[in-house]
C-alpha cells in the first residue's frame, strides 16, 4: 500500500508581491483540493510576518503530487517563482502519524 506523502512549504514573498501571490494561490486552492489524490491542501499566512505563506499539503502518493506539479499553471509558476519570492522555497517533508480522516 502506498503511504501518503505530505509536506509543509514556506514561501517567503517579496513585500511588493505579497498580495499578488495571495490572490494567485487562493485561486488554486479549490482546484487543487479537487485533484485526484489530494488529501489536504491548505494555504496559510503567518500572523506575524505577512510576507510568509505556508502550505500544508498531503497527497495519496508522491506520484499524485508529481501530477499536480506537472499541471501547466504549476509549471508556469515554478518557472516564474522568483518574481514573487525573496528566497527559494523551504520544504519539509512530513511523516503522517495520524490518519488523514
Amino acid at each position: 500500500m502506498t503511504m501518503p506523502y505530505g509536506f509543509i512549504l514556506h514561501a517567503h514573498v517579496r513585500p511588493e508581491m505579497a498580495e499578488a501571490f495571495a490572490e494567485l494561490f487562493l485561486a488554486y486552492v479549490a482546484p487543487s483540493r479537487a485533484e485526484e489524490g489530494c488529501i489536504a491542501y491548505h494555504m496559510l499566512r503567518d500572523a506575524q510576518d505577512p510576507n510568509l505563506f505556508i502550505f500544508y499539503e498531503v497527497w495519496q502518493s508522491r506520484e499524485h503530487l508529481a501530477q499536480h506539479s506537472a499541471l501547466p499553471h504549476m509549471r508556469e509558476f515554478h518557472e516564474r517563482r522568483m518574481e514573487y519570492l525573496s528566497r527559494e522555497f523551504e520544504i519539509r517533508e512530513i511523516e503522517m502519524l495520524s490518519p488523514a480522516h
